[in-house]
Order: C-alpha cells, then structure tokens, then sequence
C-alpha cells in the first residue's frame, strides 16, 4: 500500500434511527487501511442530494441498515493512500466520489473514507473542492437521463420540473451545451430570474402558470422531452405539456408515488445514475470533465457549510426547498 500517516479513526456522521435532520450525530469511526482495490480520501467538502434525505427518513429506494448507518453520495477530496492494485491514483491526487456507493456501509459523511477505485474519479486541476463536491451526481445524472436515455438533440424543447434542484439547474447547462431549449418550472417567483441567468430559456411559475399551458404557448406543438423530479400524482399533467410521441423521463418521486400518465402516445422511461454501463458512465465522465474545462458546465452552490458540525444545519435547509443548486458543506 502507498500512502502518507493514516489517523486510526475518522469524524463521521451516523444515524441510529430514521428522522429529521436531528438524527445525525459525529461519532470517531475505526478508519480500515485500503484494500488491493480501494483509496483513502481526505475529505474536503461534501454535496448534498435529496437522496439522501430520503435515505435518512426511510423513504428512498433502500433502506440504512439500522443502527449506525452512514449517509452520503458526493465528496471531494485528495488521496492519502491506495491500494497495491491501484495504478490509476496516487496520494497527492484531487478526486470526486459518486457512483457506485452503498450509502448505509460506505457514506461519505466523514473526515476520511475508504471507497473502491470505482467509485472514484480524478477531480480537473480547475476544479476546487466546493465545485467538485457539486459536480460528478448532478451531471452525470442530467447526461445520462437527457443524451443516453431519451436521446435529446439540438433544438429540443426539455421541460425540467424542479429546476432549481442541483440536478435541475446541471440540466438546464447540460441542454445548453448540446444546443437543446431548457424550459425550467420553479414554484416561486423568486427563483425565476436566477434561472433564466443560468441559462433558461423560459421559465414556468407553477403557482401562477399550468404548466402544460404554457409550454404548449411557448413551443406552439408542445415539449420534446420532460425531465422530471417531482413524480407523484402531478406527473400525468406535466405529461400532458409533451407533444405527440414526446419522451418522459422519471428520475425522482419528490412527490410520492407515481400515477402513471395516460397522455398517450409517449415514451416514459425510468432513470438510476447507478444502473449505467460502465461505457455510459465513461461518457458521463468524459461529457462532465470537458465541460467543466471548458467552463459551459459550472456547478450551482446554494450555500456552503463550514465544518462537518454543520451537517444538521445543512439537510434543515435542503428540507425547505428554498435554495437553488447545491448545498455544500467543507470540512
């Protein structure tokens, strides 16, 4: 194993039972050395994703293990040790975490985590920890579900419910990108202009506007494709903002269960950044590396949390729903 002076134990959050935000505590954690195929990351900062508030409170797609679970996708950080089988890293080397992570046994809530080299990638010179915390989930995620999976092409009309998510703002620079049309729902006013700043080309106020009014308005035969977050019992009128043989693809249920659409004819498809091959994973990266050097990608941060204590105060905020992008914490 190559590595610099291993601490025996790590700071990371834990929860005994599900909850709100007040379930996480810090506890000193034993720190394993690296396995043949696994890296030790010092980590700098950390991204928030609903995921895993779901996680927290039982309702995501698996369940923690109970007591003692660990939490968490996305981090940042550098390598301090690897494994005798890993060639492609090296201590010194920035990374992003993301794929591939079984949150209950391997959460990234920690000072220091010891992950599979899969679940690893190298984090752009260019890129500082806040930004590569925000990135690797919310990319791949808009790439995966918008190009991989339904196909979009320049010129497409993409309906994105939630646009003020960390996903959803990643899509509205991911149609950008490809030359699509991102057309954004938030339900405030107030967030309204700061999508439209970020790339938007129309905005949907929920609570002012039906939606599929609307973007039957704005693109005269209706949405080419609807990216959606929200699920639930809203699906089928967001459904109904598509045109004929319009493309849907579910990648969250911020609302519940699922009433299926009836809008037909559509194609509705199901989206998991952690179902991918391991050739669309490769382009996700490639796809997000080249843009945040580029500089057409460029991570959203809602707000940044100082030091791993902060990690109540961070999911409150992400309970509210009242911030656009992602919410980081640094450690």
């Amino acid at each position: 194993m190559t590595n610099t002076t291993q601490a025996a134990t790590a700071r990371t959050v834990l929860f005994d039972a599900l909850g709100g935000p007040e379930v996480l505590r810090i506890h000193d954690v034993p720190l394993p050395a690296p396995g043949p195929t696994e890296l030790l990351v010092r980590v700098e900062a950390l991204g928030l994703n609903r995921a895993e508030a779901l996680f927290r409170a039982g309702t995501y797609y698996y369940r923690p293990t109970l007591p003692g679970s660990r939490l968490g996708y996305e981090a940042s950080g550098t390598v301090e040790a690897v494994g005798d089988q890993v060639t492609a890293f090296a201590p010194g080397d920035p990374v992003m975490t993301g794929s591939g992570i079984e949150m209950g046994a391997q959460g990234v809530y920690a000072e220091r985590i010891v992950l599979p080299e899969s679940s690893v990638v190298p984090r752009p010179a260019s890129v500082d920890a806040v930004a590569g915390a925000a990135a690797r989930l919310t990319y791949t995620t808009a790439y995966g579900a918008l190009v991989e999976t339904a196909g979009m092409r320049p010129g497409d009309h993409v309906l994105i419910t939630a646009a003020s998510s960390g996903v959803g703002t990643a899509a509205i620079q991911v149609a950008r990108r490809i030359g699509a049309v991102p057309i954004a729902t938030t339900r405030t006013e107030a967030k309204r202009r700061a999508l439209l700043d970020l790339g938007a080309e129309h905005v949907v106020v929920t609570g002012t506007h039906d939606v599929a009014k609307e973007t039957h308005r704005i693109t005269g035969t209706g949405a080419d494709i609807l990216f959606d977050a929200i699920g639930g019992p809203e699906l089928p009128h967001h459904a109904a903002a598509l045109r004929a043989h319009g493309t849907i693809v579910v990648y969250g249920w911020l609302n519940g269960p699922i009433t299926f659409p009836m809008n037909w004819p559509q194609t509705i498809h199901t989206y998991a950044n952690f179902s991918v091959t391991p050739e669309v994973r490769d382009r996700s990266d490639a796809f997000l590396h080249a843009g945040l050097r580029d500089g057409t990608l460029r991570p959203v941060i809602a707000e940044v949390f100082e030091g791993l204590d902060r990690i109540q105060d961070a999911h409150r905020l992400m309970e509210t729903g009242t911030h656009t992008g992602k919410i980081v914490v640094t450690l």
